[in-house]
């Protein structure tokens, strides 16, 4: 007897390709490969039905690989049980074999682990009853339903418990024999009904049919050099291209880049303060609380300085891998916010490490020192764009610095690591320079000022500041030598009445020297531990006497005082990587954690509270209830917080690795822990969140960055560190293997960066496909899907995002890796923290 039809893909086991022969009864089937032992019907029949024989050269010859058309003697369909959807397969089957009509029913509800199949229907309720009928009439048909009941039964569909979304009714089973029992005990990957009957019927929309939803074929990814596969949920909302009819906007910066940075903070003549964050150029308004930004840059800023006049700003970005984010020179106006000059472009190897305008001739002439492997000093003559010159350092460390003299234009400073060096540029082009500190030495100058006479003030590394002096015959001495800081000195500032101020990082003090008094001490103050050393000085109103100044900490906050008051914080920022953010479930509050030991509460601008643990924490989550915030370790504790004042309830250790991942399931009482080693670990919680009791691990293998709880409790959805999509059944405790079994589950949040429903981020023809998504989060309407990468790109979608053409907006304030993305609860902002530069910022969604 003929082959009557082969198992080519199912949904319900993972095995190799089945032959299947006519005349099997519910025990099993002969094949030339073995099922694997999941598949739950491996056993062999003992019904007396004759068997077929097949010669393997012949099927091999039918069923070599899955190009078959329709012919007049086979075809390919896709079949459903139609008691529960989620088990379905497609086979090839032998329209030409002798055996009845019934009988190959019979053996296809089989195949769907149903038992007295009697029926074939077509998505449209009509009943196929013989093969004549496959082969003619409904020919163009690919699906059909095999169902037991003698009634016709239409497929039903109801409304899922997510928004707007439609889901399949399954429908309940006739109960199941002992035999049937005992076989799917022993399959780990066996279907589900992952919903309960649903009484709400809805119909179809109209232009998305059952069958078009039966037509659509897995997705296959590339991501890292493996292929990853996808596989399309039953019913789902129509895929859109179109970019969202919503934007992003920056509302709000939090902290201030001190931790790496020299020289940068200023106050403008509005009262403004300017600094850089990421690659935003902030304008702080104290007295309204509010802020403006220059966002011009594409890549992080690394320096900056103010034209004489004030009414303009020069910054320099670092070079980017593409050609649309080299290293150049921005000239910016901070009344209206628009770039005035673009200097540079493609001039600058890797970035800019110095820049500085000139004093005199109305600051015409701007320097800038590349970070290249030749630390090129060049000036020009930014009106015009025009290059004057430029000259080698060949410095092997990184220029730290460099200005011109208030008096010279035509006399430059650079200073850095071993390294001080005056700069003459002739009328020619060419330069010659005067080493004053040159290598072999060890010192550090880290901070240049200059006297009202012209002397050079330096300070070092060590501690001491040094005045330079230059004789009749334009030779440099050194007048004047004295420590003044136990170690480092990071700041210099000259203010007008001739005091000058230096801060120190290590000994966190601020001591004011009289310049005109041979610099004695006039007085000094010590910042807290808490706030760290000092990285840059400021008046609060320049050219007043009154002592208020502006203090930029190397922890990344920002204070204001005087020598004679106590400072206070005006701008608290995390000073090490940023990785743990979670919002709020019903408020706009969201909550922050790095590697500072910090964790942090915000709503909208303003810092609620902070405080500080033993742990350096890489996750964070709110309990379902905003009663409890959880934070996960390097060192593999959950840290358990009190989210209306910041004190910390208790401590539980998990494991020895990190804690990269957790959240709550939707009910509260269970929250899931995956971890660096691979492993989920389960709790269960008590009803204010504040209790944990450790209930149950599932091991894995892979270490796991993201995770999902499905919308009934029952499963977890995690992301490996090499983009795997894993599936957990949490009440079974195993890794669920069988990714078509679990393709029509809801998921109450999704963080996933991968999955067929977002399939579209990746390989995207906007943008390049080396593009690694490092987040991502979908709203809570169930319409938007904003990403971040490591690259530092931010991108709005339309959810759900499944075609490679899918259009979207996008923003790049950063130039790391985007380490977590965020929709508040009301999906009217967005908050986004970067990992390496810690920095924290808040979005508005808009019309766009």
């Amino acid at each position: 007897m003929a082959v009557a039809f082969t198992v080519l893909h199912s949904s319900i086991a993972e095995h190799a390709e089945q032959n299947a022969n006519y005349g099997k009864k519910s025990g099993g089937w002969n094949s030339t490969t073995t099922p694997t032992p999941g598949s739950g019907w491996s056993r062999q029949s003992s019904m007396s039905r004759k068997q077929s024989v097949v010669d393997a050269n012949e099927l091999t010859s039918v069923t070599s690989g899955l190009n078959i058309t329709k012919s007049s003697t086979t075809r390919v369909i896709r079949i459903i049980n139609n008691f529960d959807h989620t088990v379905q397969c497609r086979v090839l089957l032998n329209l030409r074999t002798t055996q009845p009509f019934e009988e190959v029913i019979e053996d296809l509800g089989h195949v769907l682990k149903m038992n007295n199949a009697k029926r074939m229907l077509t998505v449209s309720n009509q009943e196929v009853r013989s093969f004549s009928q496959l082969r003619n009439e409904f020919s163009d048909v690919d699906t059909f339903y095999i169902t037991s009941e003698s009634r016709v039964l239409s497929p039903p569909f109801r409304r899922s418990r997510s928004r707007g979304a439609l889901a399949v009714e399954p429908i309940m089973n006739t109960v199941p024999t002992k035999a049937e029992k005992q076989r799917r005990a022993r399959s780990k990957s066996r279907p589900r009904a992952l919903y309960a009957a649903d009484t709400d019927i809805v119909k179809v929309p109209p232009d998305y049919t059952v069958l078009d939803v039966m037509k659509e074929e897995p997705i296959r990814v590339q991501i890292r050099g493996a292929r990853k596969i996808f596989f399309p949920p039953l019913v789902h909302s129509p895929a859109d291209d179109s970019p969202p009819d919503k934007r992003l906007t920056l509302n709000w910066v939090y902290g201030y880049r001190g931790v790496d940075t020299k020289r940068n903070l200023w106050v403008l003549p509005t009262g403004e303060l300017l600094y850089y964050v990421a690659a935003v150029a902030v304008l702080y308004d104290r007295d309204e609380e509010s802020q403006r930004h220059y966002i011009g840059h594409t890549e992080d800023i690394q320096c900056m300085d103010i034209h004489p006049s004030k009414e303009m700003v020069a910054s320099a970005q670092k070079a980017g891998r593409t050609r649309k984010t080299q290293a150049h020179i921005r000239i910016w106006s901070p009344e209206t916010l628009y770039t005035l000059y673009i200097v540079g472009n493609g001039e600058f190897e890797e970035g800019v490490s110095a820049l500085a305008f000139s004093q005199l001739t109305g600051g015409n002439y701007l320097l800038a020192v590349d970070c290249g492997r030749e630390k090129m000093l060049s000036v020009w003559q930014w009106q015009w764009g025009h290059l004057l010159g430029k000259v080698a350092t060949m410095q092997t460390e990184d220029i730290l610095g460099a200005s011109f003299h208030p008096l010279d234009d035509n006399l430059m400073i650079t200073y850095g690591k071993g390294h001080l060096t005056f700069w003459t540029r002739r009328k020619d082009g060419f330069f010659e320079k005067i080493d004053i500190i040159k290598a072999p030495s060890r010192t550090v100058v880290t901070s240049l000022q200059f006297e009202q006479e012209g002397d050079v003030i330096t300070a070092d590394g060590d501690g001491f500041i040094t005045i330079y002096s230059v004789d009749s015959d334009g030779a440099y001495y050194v007048r004047m030598e004295f420590e003044a800081h136990n170690k480092g000195i990071n700041a210099l500032i000259m203010l007008p009445e001739g005091t000058l101020l230096s801060g120190g990082e290590k000994d966190r003090k601020i001591i004011a020297w009289d310049s005109l008094q041979n610099y004695n001490k006039i007085t000094e103050t010590k910042l807290t531990e808490v706030y760290g050393g000092v990285r840059s000085l400021y008046p609060q109103r320049p050219g007043r006497n009154d002592g208020n100044i502006y203090v930029g900490t190397i922890k990344n906050h920002i204070l204001e005082g005087s020598m004679q008051r106590r400072f206070n914080r005006i701008v608290f920022g995390h000073s090490k990587q940023l990785w743990g953010l979670a919002v709020h479930p019903d408020d706009e509050l969201f909550a922050t954690a790095g590697y500072d030991k910090n964790i942090s509460l915000w709503k909208r601008h303003a810092l609620l509270w902070s405080t500080q643990i033993t742990y350096e924490c890489v996750s964070l989550t709110f309990h379902p209830f905003g009663t409890a915030l959880v934070a996960g370790s390097v060192e593999g504790y959950l840290v358990i917080i009190n989210a209306e004042n910041g004190s910390v309830v208790s401590s539980v250790r998990v494991c020895g690795s990190a804690l990269t991942c957790m959240g709550f399931n939707p009910a509260g009482d269970t929250i899931a822990v995956g971890s660096q080693n691979g492993s989920v670990y389960l709790y269960r919680v008590s009803r204010d969140g504040f209790t944990f009791k450790k209930s149950n691990k599932i091991r894995g293998v892979q270490p796991l960055v993201h995770l999902d709880w499905s919308t009934d409790g029952n499963y977890l959805q995690t992301v490996t560190a090499e983009y795997d999509l894993v599936f957990w059944d949490v009440k079974g405790l195993i890794q669920e293997k069988s990714a078509p079994a679990m393709k029509d589950v809801k998921w109450y949040t999704y963080n996933a960066t991968i999955g067929y429903l977002v399939s579209g981020i990746w390989h995207n023809r906007y943008y390049p496909i080396s593009s690694m998504i490092s987040t991502a989060n979908r709203s809570a309407a169930h319409d938007l899907f904003v990403t971040g990468d490591t690259d530092g790109h931010l991108r709005l979608f339309r959810y759900p995002c499944i075609l490679t053409k899918s259009e979207y907006n996008e923003e790049k304030v950063y130039s790391g890796q985007v380490s977590s993305a965020r929709f508040l609860y009301n999906d009217r902002n967005v908050v986004t923290v970067g990992g390496t530069d810690a920095a924290l910022m808040l979005w508005d969604v808009i019309e766009d």
